[in-house]
């Protein structure tokens, strides 16, 4: 396998792209950024002669065809996703969209049907499962640390949703638009939640909206706020019981505190400051069992890193480490990186969270396939 040529569209300066996609790539020797698009030739520009990307463009069908892209990076608000993959699909690229993958169910599971008839490889950017805290958590679970597992609780802060933002970033408070505190760092969370204890049978959610009103502050206007910003989930995973609550703000407490609890063991996971959205968090993993009295640091063995530069850290390790199993997958035709259907599984479970709040009643998340 050659070096995969990137190009990313929604790579403008002081994007997420920016921070996560673009220092990620640069850490790995099977990638090469090779071009880049925003909706504005200026701004495409800039970011490529910061980044040292030979090609630019304000169009994102140029990006597409560009011969030396192969793999196309969507990176932009949720609301032009079906667009611009479905584009990239119809010519055939593979393609990386960041989560959530369309605005519904509707959308993702039409986008998950146009992939499947596209043929071509897939990757959602749900990266927190990718955190080396969040596997060696998994494979500890698994080997038998905490024993029967017996429940786990997950007390997170999205942090963005606070009460003032300003015009760029007002799309998170609309319902519609596809980034609420429930479709971005509740599910990062809860993706990585059924990745190291298994799915849900069943889910009882309450979404509820704490802040009705948001300042723009560099219109001085108020807006109304119409997305739920307080995040409640209990269920049962395999018969364990689980309880998880996402706080669109922040707390002056923890912010991010994740607890499995089992029979013989207990595990937690934490990251410091105000940074509660476990994706892009830097995890510290503590554990105790048997006659521990209370969990103490556990250190993560280098092979968790190996792919990756120990002092890449921040927003873009994990991505790096989507980005390297991705190329490890494609080296050896194993398949560890979620693609469209995964996504397509995870909006079933948002929609469900969404039903059961509705309805208020517990709901099974709709079988995968």
């Amino acid at each position: 396998m050659g070096t995969i040529g990137v190009g990313i569209i929604g790579a403008g300066l002081g994007g997420w792209a920016a921070l996560g996609h673009v220092p990620a790539l640069g850490a790995l020797p099977d990638y090469e950024l090779r071009a880049i698009s925003t909706t504005r030739r200026e701004s495409a520009d800039a970011a490529a002669r910061e980044f040292g990307v030979p090609a630019s463009f304000d169009d994102h069908e140029a990006l597409i065809a560009h011969p030396d892209v192969d793999l196309v990076v969507v990176a932009v608000k949720v609301t032009h996703h079906h667009r611009l993959v479905s584009d990239a699909l119809r010519a055939g690229k593979a393609v990386y969209s960041e989560w959530p993958l369309g605005v519904g169910l509707e959308q993702a599971a039409d986008l998950a049907e146009r992939a499947r008839a596209a043929r071509v490889r897939t990757v959602i950017g749900l990266q927190a499962r990718f955190a080396p805290a969040v596997r060696h958590a998994r494979d500890l679970v698994a080997d038998g640390y905490v024993g029967k597992v017996l429940g786990t609780t997950l007390v997170g802060s999205g942090v963005a949703w606070v009460g003032e933002t300003d015009r760029a970033h007002a799309y998170i408070f609309d319902r519609t638009a596809g980034a609420s505190t429930l479709a971005v760092p509740a599910m990062h969370a809860l993706d990585a939640l059924n990745f190291v204890l298994g799915d849900f049978d069943e889910v009882s959610a309450g979404l509820v909206r704490g802040r009705t009103e948001v300042r723009i502050t560099d219109e001085g206007v108020t807006l109304p706020v119409t997305a739920p910003d307080q995040v409640s989930v209990t269920g049962t995973l395999h018969g364990a019981a689980a309880s998880v609550f996402y706080r669109g703000a922040y707390s002056r407490g923890d912010n991010l505190r994740w607890e499995i609890n089992g029979t013989d063991g207990d595990l937690v996971l934490t990251a410091p400051g105000i940074n509660g959205n476990l994706q892009v968090a830097d995890l510290r993993l503590e554990g105790g069992r048997g006659a521990d009295g209370t969990v103490a640091p556990i250190r993560i063995p280098d092979r968790y890193f190996a792919a990756v530069p120990r002092e890449l850290t921040g927003p873009a390790h994990n991505v790096a480490q989507l980005y390297a199993a991705l190329a490890a997958d494609l080296r050896t035709g194993t398949d560890t990186v979620p693609g469209f259907d995964h996504a397509l599984d995870r909006h079933r479970l948002l929609s469900a969270i969404e039903e059961a709040s509705r309805t208020r009643t517990a709901r099974t998340p709709a079988a995968r396939g």
